[in-house]
């Protein structure tokens, strides 16, 4: 039986070094796989953290956009509305001036407008308020400043909040504190701007 046992041992032993070979061959797949996938890995989150570095990038790039024009949209919402108080204030004040300022300036608004006029013989329309208030003062001064002037105290009223209109017919001159306002508006809105903003 020693020669059964030595094919035997021979054939285990050739099949064990077939196994190993095997075994040495599938660790060296296996490392050569693990090897691909830990590089194609590598690749992949390279890959993935670059793009993730660039999105993020355009992300902030978008937030600091957006917040540059909502802080602008800010600031300009801020320049109007103090615009509008500046205006509004502005109008209040020409309002409220003592009785003399009031009455020698809505008269040389009536005088300023009746020079221009075809007639001088226009009608003074004032709110109900300066009507009551300064209404005949206004159109004696300003008849006095035109020298010879025939301007005339409507009897009609206007809801104004200040100033007067001018009426000749149908003809009508539009020197309300509102539309004087508005219409320097445009003229000095940006020097209001640089006043309150620099």
């Amino acid at each position: 039986m020693n020669g059964i046992q030595a094919i035997t041992a021979q054939i285990i032993a050739d099949a064990q070094t077939e196994a190993d070979q095997i075994l040495a061959q599938a660790r060296a797949r296996a490392k050569e796989c693990l090897s691909a996938y830990q590089e194609q890995a590598y690749i992949q989150s390279t890959a993935l953290l670059e793009r993730s570095e660039r999105e993020s990038a355009l992300r902030k790039e978008r937030l600091s956009h957006a917040a540059i024009l909502a802080a602008r949209n800010l600031r300009l919402s801020t320049e109007q509305e103090m615009r509008e108080r500046a205006f509004a204030a502005a109008l209040t004040q020409l309002s409220e001036l003592p009785d003399g300022e009031y009455v020698g300036l809505l008269a040389g608004l009536a005088g300023l407008a009746a020079e221009a006029s075809s007639t001088g013989r226009e009608e003074v329309i004032l709110s109900q308020k300066d009507r009551a208030r300064y209404g005949k003062q206004v159109v004696t001064q300003a008849n006095e400043r035109l020298g010879d002037g025939h301007l005339t105290l409507s009897v009609q009223t206007r809801p104004i909040r200040g100033g007067l209109i001018l009426s000749d017919g149908d003809v009508e001159v539009n020197c309300t504190f509102e539309t004087l306002v508005r219409l320097l508006r445009g003229e000095m809105d940006r020097t209001v701007v640089e006043v309150l903003f620099g």
